[in-house]
């Protein structure tokens, strides 16, 4: 049958389902066998020919005849799993089958009276555990698919030449599909299987997306029925699916044989592939704390990876695929783009989130730096799109859980010599340089939704700040730049919160005094330069006529500060500025996150270097202040409560000592050179003159329930926009978050 006659013979039975108002008996083979059995359609042609408005037509006017048509096609779905699908004529028909359920799914999940209906039970359906006989729909499609994606000849290869393998008997752990964790051998590519796979996989993503149609909570306690039980005991293959994701992923690589422009001389369907097995993973590894419900097999095994080889087969792999959209080269667009980071992001964030001997392996070496560098590059290259405000989020938030640990804050003194073309300025100096200068970057260049990230920003610089041996003169005026900005009386008293920015850069500027002035004489000669700053931070008046004048003032955008104060310098060749999103580019929005002393715990470094979490009810001076009044006198109270808790005896001891010396040796030896009074402080000491060094006091991620149900919106936000070809979730009632033009 040719094609076009079999897409015209699918369309005619669509049009007699909506048509029909009558029921149409489930024995009626010859009328349901229409929809799978004669045709040979692509998931986009289903998508044309069963459009939208008669999918809610048949669901609101023919009810019965949508549910029959779930039952019959999860039934094919049944039969060839325990078949093995020997036939091309067989593997068609699941095929055909997985499409239309991946069609009507989402339909069915956006009608409140519909959501439950996979979850009722089906005559028929055996469940060999349960007295009752009958199992729910939604587990007999889930335990199909999963059988399926083992399926010899269909999904991975056959072991057996002359004789077709029992389904029921295979053991799906000697058919994962990629060497790596828990697997040794690599199977041959073969790229029917892969599309076979996507297109399974497809369909499960949408059984998953059962979770964007309920509103975001903020108590995150609604499980997701789906998830839970395809990561369940019930599940067989559990572990070989969750190894073949994770494996299949992490063993990518997108440049291939390295010949220029190789992607467009053949289609990669193992990337397909990957986008999807990363969006399965991540969604999958949803760990609900305080639920009552099965173990979720996927953190289980996940967070049980210990083998050494194992933890360098995921780093080596995600690091990778996060630099592939770094990768220049001398010929234009001649290398693959992967378009799949922000997945990969999130995959990252749950491995060190679940499994902490991981997160130790990461930091172990200098190895984190492949990490780190395209997670700035991409902070920096999304500062000004606003609809890579998630994006953003994520990266920040890797780096907060990362400088929780002593050992990220060590590893930034390595020097960078990797050569990646960002718009910033050319320096020479160490990853901590980097890491401050696009910080600075986002801070003063980005948009106006990034402002609820300052505080994590200065959080991950306050963490690593006792640990940074050298700062280079660029980074320090980056630092010294943002005190001039956050210190402004406009800036202070234009929001209750204004001034926890200012203790976090001074905290930052203390521990380097404190425990790193030796080899931070850029620093200390920034410091002394821009002594003013600290002198009207110590003389800030607050009297309601002063504040009242700094409001009325006109409040001139961080961003404008930048351009006048902040010695911009040619930035690296080869980089493009960051630029704001297309007009017209979809977002999804995000539920807003919780305030850094939610995000965060606090713990203090003894001696020995190990940390000791403090009890909640510790609070830095900046988080004491009161937030309750707005009127001008209430404010000159507010701000009377945290000035005289500005640490600034450090820094003003320093500069008492100094100042002096460098003004006398300028004098004396007519110094009027940089570099001579950078030597000069280079072989200073201030041992004895300074304060009793305060403990180092580490703010760690914790989570909790607003970062968990963040997590889930932005996952969920990412596949939306990510599925477009076919548009799986497009114009369906989406309730977990909205999709917005720009």
């Amino acid at each position: 049958m040719g094609n076009a006659d079999s897409k015209l013979n699918f369309r005619k039975a669509v049009i007699r389902l909506t048509t029909k108002t009558q029921p149409v008996e489930t024995t009626d083979d010859a009328f349901w066998d229409q929809f799978w059995a004669d045709t040979a359609t692509t998931v986009q042609d289903v998508f044309a020919l069963v459009p939208a408005a008669e999918i809610r037509a048949v669901r609101e006017e023919s009810p019965s005849n949508l549910a029959t048509l779930c039952y019959k096609a999860v039934e094919k779905l049944v039969q060839a799993a325990e078949s093995g699908c020997p036939s091309e004529k067989e593997r068609q028909i699941v095929l055909n089958c997985t499409r239309l359920l991946t069609r009507i799914l989402p339909y069915i999940f956006e009608d409140a009276d519909w959501r439950g209906f996979f979850w009722s039970n089906v005559p028929g359906a055996r469940d060999e555990d349960n007295d009752d006989g009958a199992r729910p729909l939604a587990e007999s499609l889930l335990l199909a698919v999963s059988d399926l994606l083992f399926c010899p000849d269909f999904t991975v290869q056959s072991h057996k030449r002359d004789t077709e393998e029992d389904m029921q008997s295979i053991d799906s752990c000697e058919y994962i599909w990629e060497a790596g964790v828990g697997f040794a051998q690599s199977p041959p590519l073969d790229y029917i299987h892969d599309l076979n796979r996507t297109e399974l996989l497809k369909l499960l993503l949408t059984c998953f997306s059962d979770a964007m149609y309920l509103p975001p909570s903020a108590e995150n306690n609604i499980l997701n029925r789906w998830v839970t039980f395809f990561s369940s005991t019930d599940n067989r293959h559990a572990l070989p699916l969750f190894t073949s994701l994770l494996n299949v992923v992490c063993a990518y690589d997108p440049v291939g044989y390295g010949i220029p422009y190789n992607y467009l001389m053949f289609s990669d369907y193992r990337e397909v592939l990957v986008e999807h097995a990363v969006q399965i993973l991540i969604v999958t590894l949803e760990h609900e704390a305080g639920l009552v419900g099965p173990d979720n097999l996927f953190v289980n095994y996940l967070s049980r990876i210990h083998r050494e080889e194992d933890f360098s087969f995921i780093l080596k792999g995600l690091a990778r695929l996060m630099t592939n959209p770094l990768i220049q080269t001398y010929l234009p667009n001649s290398t693959k783009k992967i378009q799949f980071h922000q997945e990969l992001l999130v995959l990252f964030w749950k491995l060190c989130d679940f499994n902490k001997k991981f997160l130790f392996f990461v930091l172990k070496s200098s190895d984190v730096l492949d990490v780190l560098v395209p997670i700035l590059f991409y902070l920096n290259d999304a500062r000004a799109d606003q609809s890579c405000v998630g994006l953003i989020h994520i990266g920040v938030f890797i780096l907060l859980l990362l400088s929780g640990e002593r050992n990220f804050g060590v590893r930034l003194n390595k020097t960078y010599s990797v050569r990646v073309p960002m718009d910033i300025p050319v320096f020479t100096g160490t990853h901590a340089d980097l890491l401050i200068m696009i910080f600075h970057k986002i801070i003063t260049g980005g948009h106006q939704h990034l402002k609820p990230l300052f505080d994590c920003l200065l959080t991950i610089i306050v963490n690593v700040s006792p640990y940074l041996k050298s700062l280079s003169m660029v980074a320090a005026n980056k630092l010294l730049h943002l005190l001039e900005a956050f210190s402004t009386n406009w800036f202070l008293f234009s929001a209750s919160q204004n001034h926890h920015l200012i203790f976090f850069l001074l905290e930052v500027f203390n521990n380097l005094i404190q425990y790193q002035f030796d080899g931070n004489c850029n620093l200390v000669y920034t410091l002394i330069r821009k002594r003013n700053i600290f002198h009207q931070l110590a003389n800030l008046t607050s009297d309601p006529v002063t504040i009242h004048k700094a409001l009325e003032m006109k409040k001139t955008t961080l961003a404008r500060i930048s351009r006048t104060n902040s010695q911009e310098t040619i930035s690296m060749d080869g980089s493009r500025p960051a630029v704001p999103a297309e007009p017209g580019t979809l977002k999804a929005s995000l539920v807003a996150i919780p305030a850094i002393d939610k995000l965060t715990k606090k713990a203090q470094v003894s001696e020995d270097g190990t940390m000791v979490c403090l009890q909640h009810n510790t609070h830095s001076p900046q988080m004491t202040a009161d937030h309750n009044t707005e009127s001008n006198s209430g404010r000159d109270n507010e701000v009377l409560s945290w000035k005289s808790k500005l640490p600034l005896q450090t820094i003003m001891r320093l500069l008492q000592v100094l100042v002096p010396q460098v003004e006398k040796i300028c004098i004396d030896k007519g110094l009027t050179d940089e570099s001579e009074i950078l030597k000069f402080l280079q072989h200073g000491t201030l041992v004895g003159l300074l304060p009793v060094p305060h403990p180092i006091l580490i703010r760690k991620y914790q989570a909790n329930a607003g970062t968990a149900m963040w997590f889930r919106t932005y996952t969920w936000g990412v596949i939306y926009l990510r599925n477009v070809d076919p548009p799986i979730w497009y114009d369906t009632d989406v309730r977990l978050f909205e999709i917005q033009r720009i």
